[in-house]
Formats: C-alpha cells, sequence, structure tokens
C-alpha cells in the first residue's frame, strides 16, 4: 500500500501541476502572502491602492495593493482561488511570461480603478490579478484548442457579467470591487493571447 500511494503522489502532483518543483513557488507565494497580513493593519494601509495617497505620489501602491488583504478569510479566500489558478494553468506559460501577465493585470488593475472607476477610494487583495490568470489562461486554451475551453470562457464571462448586473442593481457586496476583476480579466486575455501567439510564431520559426 505504501508504494502504491508513492506511485500515486507523482501523478496527483503532476494533475494538480505542482510537480517539477512549482509547489515549492506556489508554497512561497501562500508564505509570503501570510507574512504581509502577519504584520499588521499598518503595513496593509501604507501598500493598499488608496486614490488620495496615490495622488499624493504613492505610486508603490500600483502594484502593492493586490499582495495585501482586509483580514484571514479574505486571505484565505484568495489563496483557494490561487490554488486553484494554479492548478488549472500554471503550465500553460513560462515563469517570465506569467510574471509579465500578473504586472500587466495588477497595473490594468489599478489603472482602471485610478480612470475608470473614481468612485473607488480603496482597494486590497488578489482577486483582480486571479481573474487576469484565468483569462489569460483562457485565451491560451482558446488558441492551443484545449477540451475545456469553451467552459473556462463561458465561466468567466458569466461571472463577470453576472457582477457588473450585480452592481448596476445595486446588489452587489460593498466590499467587493467588481470592476478589478474585469479589468483583469481584460487585461489577461489580452496580454495572455499575445503572449501564446509569440509562443506559436516562434515554434513555427524553429520546426524544421
Amino acid at each position: 500500500m505504501a508504494a502504491e500511494g508513492a506511485k500515486r503522489w507523482p501523478q496527483l502532483a503532476a494533475a494538480l501541476q505542482w510537480d517539477r518543483g512549482r509547489w515549492i513557488w506556489l508554497l512561497l507565494i501562500l508564505l509570503f502572502l501570510h507574512g504581509l497580513l502577519a504584520l499588521g493593519d499598518s503595513v496593509t494601509l501604507a501598500l493598499r491602492y488608496d486614490r488620495a495617497a496615490l495622488a499624493g505620489g504613492g505610486w508603490w501602491r500600483l502594484l502593492s495593493a493586490h499582495v495585501v488583504h482586509l483580514d484571514l478569510h479574505h486571505l484565505v479566500l484568495n489563496e483557494l482561488g490561487l490554488v486553484l489558478m494554479w492548478s488549472l494553468f500554471a503550465a500553460d506559460f513560462a515563469a517570465l511570461d506569467w510574471l509579465i501577465i500578473v504586472l500587466s493585470g495588477a497595473l490594468a488593475i489599478t489603472c482602471g480603478l485610478w480612470w475608470l472607476s473614481p468612485g473607488v477610494s480603496w482597494y486590497v487583495g488578489a482577486s483582480g490579478v486571479l481573474h487576469t490568470v484565468m483569462a489569460a489562461g483562457t485565451a491560451q486554451h482558446l488558441i492551443t484548442r484545449v477540451w475545456d475551453r469553451w467552459i473556462l470562457l463561458g465561466c468567466l464571462s458569466v461571472k463577470l457579467a453576472l457582477e457588473q448586473y450585480e452592481q448596476a442593481t445595486g446588489h452587489a457586496s460593498p466590499l467587493i470591487v467588481v470592476d478589478a476583476h474585469l479589468y483583469g480579466a481584460i487585461a489577461g486575455f489580452v496580454v495572455g493571447a499575445a503572449l501564446c501567439g509569440r509562443i506559436v510564431i516562434i515554434r513555427q520559426q524553429i520546426r524544421p
């Protein structure tokens, strides 16, 4: 039985995309997010997206807002989303491509909130960037014709549409900034499609 379990673990790790050392990076990200939360509210206030502070020169908030959270419950929800996104899409892009996707999404979200959502005075959390990751992965699955591409696109589109409808009708939670999800998803789809297109071109060029 022990031998069987030892054989199944590599299969499970591969299915969840925790193989090839990827689990180490996932663990480091989770520990980093918990470490920031443990530093207390003063750090969260210093790093969150804040219109007044950003106008005063707090430019680091363009990126730092996406790694701080309201509380442990908020963080755990985002971490569960991260594990799910990791299991679905981690192998779809190289590490450098993922860094480009995440940074692009973070900047698109905060810039979108600044220019298009002036009513949002502050924002924290990784949920917007998680929508960036999902949209980039969905774009990659669409371009490479993975079997789940239409399921992913449908789920993402319906979720975004429902959130915008709830916001328009006044039923959205005041603690959830749904515009961040929308801006993140748009950025993720555009950047993910562009990177995937570049990968396809490179493969065609090196093909004998």
